[in-house]
């Protein structure tokens, strides 16, 4: 149970990420700003996090070693993602965002094929490309139609074009971050752990965080105090705390595969505080109709999809890696 309740705390916080880049949007911050400022704001956090772990000088080896990975790679599953879904955020309310960011899980499995992994055989470990899991891939269909089911409702209030900045941005970041994500991983090899590799991934965001901050003052000026309060609560909430909370959770679990499935199907609650975020914090309107009905059938297809990962995690006869292509 204690693991469970961890696992619902990281889910709140990471919904931050919506119901702050929704507030910092209509309080007239540049999304530009609030997508710099998350990752501007979270190094420091994240590199006294490391000092302290005395694991910094390891990462800056690895940096070095790949400079242009770390640079290329972590701008895309840094601010390079977040950029997308702060720029969404003009479009629509932060659980309509919320949603459509749930095709990140059909964006992974499609993204396998452009992995190969390590496996165990009776003739030692073979190098094989990954295969698309039909499986996963099919309730992350189901996911998919909670996600059209949410727009449908909102796409009667907008103009087309208002639709697809406020759709599309979201489905490019769903891709980018998992593909960022596993090349890195790639590129560690086990080297770094968890805080490492998102530090090191946030220092190589800089160049383009700069770069935004820059158009941000250009377009709408210097933010004001109290949204400087809100991007360092971003970067506060989404950045560490749901990823601390979120790890502290699943190693309280990992010796349980079922547990761990279960706290794993807590983050769909990141949907459900998103929603209470968005009505109680911004006075935002709470989802009816169509819209509640796909919100539904999302939560329900990210439990169906952890308790598919724990059969397929029970079933495993060997250990497996993702290796570079």
């Amino acid at each position: 149970m204690k693991a469970i309740i961890w696992g619902l705390l990281s889910s709140m916080f990471f919904s931050a990420t919506f119901i702050v880049n929704r507030a910092m949007n209509v309080s007239g911050t540049s999304w530009a700003w609030t997508a710099s400022l998350r990752f501007l704001f979270a190094i420091p956090i994240l590199l006294i996090l490391v000092l302290l772990q005395k694991k910094f000088m390891p990462l800056w080896k690895e940096m070095k070693k790949h400079p242009w990975s770390w640079l290329g790679w972590g701008t895309l599953a840094g601010v390079g993602f977040y950029s997308l879904l702060s720029f969404s955020s003009l479009f629509g309310p932060s659980w309509l965002v919320a949603g459509t960011w749930q095709v990140t899980i059909l964006a992974g499995a499609l993204l396998s094929p452009l992995f190969f992994i390590k496996v165990q055989t009776a003739e030692g470990y073979k190098k094989v490309r990954g295969k698309i899991p039909l499986k996963t891939l099919s309730v992350s269909a189901f996911i998919l139609v909670g996600v059209i089911l949410m727009q449908v409702k909102e796409a009667e209030n907008i103009t087309a074009m208002q639709f697809i900045l406020g759709f599309l941005p979201v489905v490019v970041a769903a891709f980018l971050y998992p593909l960022g994500n596993r090349k890195m991983m790639e590129i560690c090899s086990g080297k770094l752990d968890t805080f490492q590799r998102v530090l090191g991934m946030t220092l190589g965001s800089i160049p383009l965080s700069i770069i935004y901050a820059i158009y941000g003052f250009f377009t709408t000026g210097i933010p004001s105090g109290p949204q400087f309060s809100q991007a360092f609560i971003l970067a506060m909430s989404s950045g560490v705390i749901a990823t601390m909370t979120f790890f502290y959770a699943t190693d309280l679990a990992k010796e349980n595969l079922g547990l761990l499935g279960a706290v794993e199907a807590t983050q769909s609650g990141s949907m459900i505080f998103t929603v209470l975020g968005e009505v109680f914090l911004l006075n935002g309107r709470m989802p009816t109709g169509i819209a509640l009905a796909g919100m539904t059938i999302i939560v329900i297809g990210m439990i169906m999809n952890s308790m598919l990962n724990k059969k397929t995690k029970l079933s495993s006869a060997a250990p497996a890696r993702t290796l570079s292509k």
